[in-house]
């Protein structure tokens, strides 16, 4: 790829023209006026390979290590390529015995039960992962708890799924991240009764301490889904504000009442939404909505 070079200002010392351009195949940087050749090794900066997992990350040096990985990146892998260091190809003896380094290579890496399991769990974190759209700082939370419940034994004699669900569920409450257990089950198509199972073991065995989650932060999740516009979301946090001045937020569901909260929005914005749409938006039932409503109506100014 050839680009215009302008490090410095240089100029041609040849015909004095400053139309240097660089070669980065060839490493090269000469005049596209005169064809002088100034320079014939470049340095690229450029990153020398690219790594990907979930997301795709440029670098010099190598992977960053991460706990969503089983062996956190830092095992090596023999290439599959059959030449030497110069490019030239292997004989059919060295082949031989490189294929079964490769084997050896690779069974030494998951010959132990722990390694397995988290090599299938991290599997499926990578998946709940995508199908939530959670950010790499959620994975790597839960990748952390279940590695905690790993090491105490609590996966034995129970699912790896619903362990691993569990944790990333417990790492969405801990950072404050609107996911209900409904959709953590269906994105690892688990009954939400053996994940809550496993959730409370884990908060009683690891002593997890878990915030209370706040209804404002449901807000934008259920308007999304419902379509709502930015002002309905700003009232509704009005709302919400209010009623939590005066305790009326206590003891209910913070989805709950982010949907009321939302439809009585509507009304007052008069966006043509049923209780319908944000009991579906939100995960509840139409008689939560018109229940959570009637507290919050006072609040209306």
């Amino acid at each position: 790829m050839i680009n215009q070079y302008l490090q410095n200002k240089e100029k041609c010392p040849r015909c004095t023209k400053s139309n240097l351009v660089s070669d980065n195949e060839s490493g090269e940087i000469f005049c596209s006026s005169c064809g002088f050749v100034i320079s014939d090794s470049m340095i690229d900066n450029s990153p020398e390979r690219i790594f990907s997992d979930s997301t795709v990350n440029k670098s010099r040096t190598g992977d960053k290590t991460s706990l969503t990985r089983h062996d956190q990146g830092l095992s090596t892998v023999i290439s599959g390529v059959n030449k030497d260091a110069t490019g030239k190809p292997l004989s059919s003896s060295m082949k031989s015995t490189v294929n079964q380094l490769r084997k050896l290579d690779n069974r030494s890496q998951t010959n132990k039960n722990v390694d397995r399991n988290l090599k299938h769990a991290m599997n499926e974190l990578i998946k709940m992962k995508e199908k939530l759209s959670l950010s790499d700082r959620v994975a790597e939370k839960a990748a952390y708890i279940y590695r905690k419940a790993l090491e105490k034994k609590l996966v034995r004699g129970r699912s790896i799924s619903a362990v691993m669900a569990a944790s990333l569920y417990a790492a969405c409450r801990v950072l404050e991240i609107p996911r209900t257990l409904n959709e953590v089950s269906k994105s690892e198509n688990i009954r939400k009764g053996e994940i809550s199972t496993c959730y409370r073991m884990l908060l009683k065995e690891l002593e997890l301490q878990m915030p209370i989650v706040d209804s404002v932060s449901c807000i934008a999740k259920i308007a999304s889904n419902a379509g709502l516009s930015e002002k309905t979301k700003r009232y509704a946090i009005n709302l919400l504000n209010m009623a939590e001045k005066k305790q009326v937020l206590a003891g209910k569901d913070p989805t709950g009442m982010a949907a009321a909260s939302l439809y009585l929005a509507s009304i007052i914005m008069r966006e043509s939404v049923t209780q319908k749409d944000i009991a579906n938006a939100s995960g509840t039932t139409e008689v939560t909505v018109r229940n959570r409503a009637k507290n919050l109506k006072g609040f209306i100014v």
